[in-house]
């Protein structure tokens, strides 16, 4: 097989989590033909290509493989993933990119106070992937206090089942430190694209589940506790878009790891017995890639630095 193509030294799954892998390789691995063709780039042979290399070599089992289909090179592939994940994308990128840069609380939701939270003393963020809930603990002077993930392995597994989401999701949040607000990733994915439902469904469920255990739990006051925070805001912030999707912050994180041993004021400080159990964890090569873990942390900082500037 000819394979002539360029590939950056970042690899295909180095720029989506894991969660975007897994709803990108669904399309891909179960589309019909016809349906492939509607995807922009796969009009024509492509789509006959994707589903004669399917038939001989089976399912795609990850995005770096699609470039072993004929007529696929690095930026095709790129384009194609970003449609699948953002298949309505209209309008005005330069009019969206201004209005987003206003000074705003819109990136919050439930709407809160500013004046509460410039009394915050730590928040949890949480992101959740199609396997794993992940949170960091943050305080804030920006220290790390608690950051962790579980694994949840009946998710997504037969019909989706109340009680066993229940029972996942409960043991999560009995682990889960007490903070004085709750903050929940709010996932970008298209719900008109039929094929990313089961996924879709599986996000929305343990967002309604957390929100509400995690509310009813540390609910004080009538105040909202548990808000949510678009992915996409957290991806603008560090850089990490690739066209409307969100690349991996894995090595960012690293970075933020390094620069707490290194530096006197970093960025984010961790504790000292911690630092060199985390920096082994996301330096081994592994499947198990953290990225949910590594997307909570993100998720903390860029909502203390968004929220200073806005309080401020």
């Amino acid at each position: 097989m000819n394979q002539t193509f360029k590939t950056p030294n970042d690899a295909l799954s180095n720029l989506y989590s894991s969660e975007q892998q897994s709803a990108i390789l669904q399309v891909l691995n179960t589309a019909s033909e016809r349906e492939l063709s509607t995807i922009k780039l796969l009009q024509g042979r492509k789509s006959v290509r994707v589903i004669e290399h399917r038939e001989k070599y089976g399912p795609f089992q990850n995005l770096q493989s699609l470039l072993n289909v004929p007529l696929f090179q690095y930026k095709t592939v790129i384009k194609v993933c970003n449609f699948i994940l953002n298949p309505s994308e209209k309008g005005d990128r330069r009019e969206r990119k201004i209005r987003d840069t206003r000074p705003s609380m819109r990136f919050i939701k439930p709407e809160i106070e500013r004046e509460r939270l410039k009394t915050l003393d730590s928040i949890v963020s949480v992101v959740f992937g199609t396997r794993k809930i992940a949170w960091a603990h943050v305080d804030r002077n920006l220290a790390v206090l608690d950051w962790q993930q579980e694994k949840c392995g009946r998710f997504m597994k037969g019909t989706y089942i109340p009680a066993v989401y229940l029972e996942e999701i409960s043991s999560v949040v009995s682990k889960i430190p007490e903070a004085d607000l709750y903050i929940l990733e709010k996932n970008g994915l298209p719900a008109q694209n039929t094929n990313l439902f089961p996924i879709t469904l599986h996000l929305r469920t343990v967002e309604a589940m957390l929100y509400a255990l995690l509310q009813k739990t540390f609910m004080q006051g009538g105040q909202h506790k548990v808000l949510s925070m678009a992915r996409s805001t957290v991806g603008k912030h560090f850089g990490l878009m690739v066209g409307d999707s969100r690349s991996s912050g894995m090595d960012l994180v690293k970075q933020f790891l390094l620069q707490s041993i290194i530096q006197e004021q970093p960025r984010l400080s961790f504790s000292r017995n911690k630092v060199v159990h985390y920096r082994n964890l996301f330096s081994s090569v592994t499947e198990n890639r953290h990225e949910e873990m590594c997307d909570s942390l993100l998720q903390a900082l860029a909502f203390y630095e968004l929220i200073l500037n806005n309080t401020t």
